[in-house]
């Protein structure tokens, strides 16, 4: 069986990033399928190499988390048409996968479909257009209009949709409740991940010898609103707690929030720089509780983000500023807190009863460890992935 998958942000182990297309593809590429990924890079060439059994294209379609919104869907329109360019090559496959976001992709899907006769999947991470026109992104009415009508149309044209959290089921389901739908949310690698007592050296590395370390690690977007995690060190400085803030990753905030810091005097907030999946566990070891943060907008209660999965894996306590599924499932399986994101000091509140209880950081750890091998097992969640295109 021969795959392709469309995918505008494929990132591998080594490179860092959200890595879930590549879990997917080498659960194909394990089963002895053939697969072909057609990705885009910042470089000014076209590169096409094997990645573990991966055949990638890259095409030299230039994107930045410091992007904005022209420039991100101009680099959207030009993957969508080196893609269908592309494609030519490889009118013999037999399904193809498209990961949204960006929603513009399942334009090169249904134009491959029409072509080639070949069906499509339909992968939907975040709810598009929903999510840029709460966010204030596209203000036209008639141009909202236009994208909600895409969003349908993608969806009924599609032979199979996959969610990525039980939120986004539901929406979708209410959009189009004829269309099948699965859910596959992200995976919690359980092997690369896992429990593990601090090592000093990476204490004395990271510099938090002695403290409970809450780590943020991901995009640092306006999506993020880290605003309300700077504001969290600031209240932990006053009430002079034994807590180091750690913020790693890179995006079109992290200027502001650096300048910011260093205005306030964060002396217990250290930024790092984005790192491959080796350099996120090495900060796992040396966390405590693992922040996952959004601005207070509903539509960003539905997403599945990555982190929150890394932090399952590594027997961390989460702690999240937003309802929605997560928080539900968090405060049912106990291995975490929620923050109202309107009042720093809940943090604060939320934090205190846990610093000096070891017994209840264990369990809480214990706790999202058994969640991420229960729901969220890279090799359960792989295994139930490929049989998609066992079905048809």
């Amino acid at each position: 069986m021969k795959i392709l998958i469309l995918h505008q942000h494929f990132n591998t182990p080594q490179k860092g990033g959200a890595i879930r297309s590549y879990y997917l593809a080498k659960a194909l590429a394990d089963r002895q399928m053939k697969v072909i990924v057609i990705t885009a890079h910042n470089e000014a060439a076209y590169l096409t190499e094997n990645v573990e059994g991966i055949e990638v294209h890259y095409l030299p379609v230039p994107y930045d988390n410091r992007f904005g919104f022209t420039a991100r869907s101009w680099s959207f329109i030009k993957y969508v048409k080196g893609v269908l360019r592309l494609a030519e090559q490889f009118q013999e496959v037999d399904y193809c996968y498209a990961i949204s976001v960006p929603l513009t992709v399942g334009l090169a899907a249904m134009r491959i479909k029409a072509r080639y006769k070949i069906p499509f999947f339909f992968e939907v991470g975040d709810l598009w257009p929903e999510a840029p026109i709460q966010m204030g992104f596209v203000k036209n009415y008639f141009f909202q209009q236009a994208l909600y009508a895409l969003e349908k149309r993608i969806y009924k044209s599609a032979q199979t949709i996959v969610a990525l959290s039980p939120a986004i089921q539901a929406t979708i389901e209410k959009k189009v409740p004829d269309k099948q739908t699965h859910l596959i949310p992200n995976m919690a690698d359980c092997d690369f991940y896992f429990p593990e007592s601090k090592k000093p050296e990476l204490e004395v590395k990271y510099d938090v010898q002695g403290k409970f370390v809450v780590s943020y690690i991901g995009a640092i977007g306006v999506a993020n609103g880290l605003d309300y995690f700077l504001m969290c060190a600031r209240e932990s400085r006053k009430r002079n707690l034994p807590v180091h803030f750690l913020m790693c990753g890179d995006g079109a905030e992290s200027d502001r929030l650096k300048q910011s810091a260093h205005q306030h005097e964060l002396e217990n907030l250290t930024f790092l720089q984005f790192t491959n999946r080796d350099g996120v566990r090495e900060i796992m070891n040396v966390t405590d509780a693992s922040f996952i943060c959004y601005k207070p907008i509903s539509i960003l209660e539905t997403g599945s983000p990555n982190k929150y999965f890394d932090g399952l894996a590594s027997g961390k306590m989460i702690i999240v500023n937003f309802r929605g599924w997560i928080k539900e499932e968090l405060e049912k399986h106990q291995c975490g807190v929620y923050v109202n994101p309107h009042e720093p000091s809940d943090f604060i509140t939320k934090i205190f009863p846990v610093l000096g209880d070891k017994e209840l950081q264990l369990q809480m750890g214990s706790n999202a460890r058994m969640l991420a091998e229960k729901n969220y097992s890279r090799k359960k969640l792989s295994h139930k992935y490929c049989e998609l295109f066992n079905k048809g």
